[in-house]
């Protein structure tokens, strides 16, 4: 929970949690189709009205089980190792390994495989990596102060994030941290295609 929020923001951050937390829990017991919304309130322990102050419906309060990990990280922490010679990828880069944990990686995939047996999950998971392009594209922004065009930081942030679509969909053959070879036969690890996909931004495809 984020501590610069008020007393209230965060009671409503917990409530909103809860109700993402049972909803996720009962999407795995019982699948998409064997839940409705009051089984979600009457597991995480809310009136309905209170379900529908925050989420439209159940795919969306699974979702957010998922988007509730896409943290903005204090500036400080992101700016600590750069300097006035940092460049833009270089700041991207350690914004990339602060978001992209191992925890992080696990659930999104997660999230993915579930979107694949519920489609109407799918939408989500777009929503997902535009709350981690835009808070990329702010915090790189904050950092150039004006060196750089507008179009560069988009296409750099965009370029990035786009870049993990396929991992977590599995169309690339990635080992996220924790995974072995036994896992993913012939898989190249998470840190050698975040360095690969940096070279290429680097040095020119």
């Amino acid at each position: 929970m984020n501590p610069k929020l008020t007393l209230r923001d965060q009671k409503k951050e917990a409530t909103a949690y809860a109700l993402a937390v049972a909803a996720f829990e009962l999407v795995l017991e019982q699948g998409m189709d064997g839940f409705i919304v009051d089984d979600i309130v009457r597991k995480a322990g809310y009136s309905r009205r209170t379900f529908a102050n925050y989420f439209s419906c159940k795919e969306e309060a699974v979702a957010q089980y998922f988007m509730g990990c896409v943290t903005n990280q204090d500036e400080k922490t992101i700016f600590a190792d750069f300097t006035d010679d940092s460049t833009p990828l270089d700041v991207l880069y350690g914004l990339l390994k602060m978001q992209f944990t191992s925890e992080f990686l696990h659930k999104l995939r997660q999230f993915v495989s579930l979107a694949k047996q519920y489609p109407s999950l799918e939408p989500y998971i777009l929503s997902v990596f535009r709350r981690l392009q835009i808070a990329a594209q702010e915090v790189l922004e904050q950092f150039s102060n004006g060196r750089y065009a507008d179009g560069y930081t988009h296409l750099l942030a965009g370029a990035v994030y786009g870049a993990f679509v396929p991992i977590m969909d599995g169309r690339l053959n990635v080992l996220l941290p924790g995974e072995t070879q036994d896992d993913r036969p012939g898989a190249i690890s998470f840190d050698q295609y975040l360095n690969s996909m940096f070279a290429y931004l680097r040095n020119g495809f």
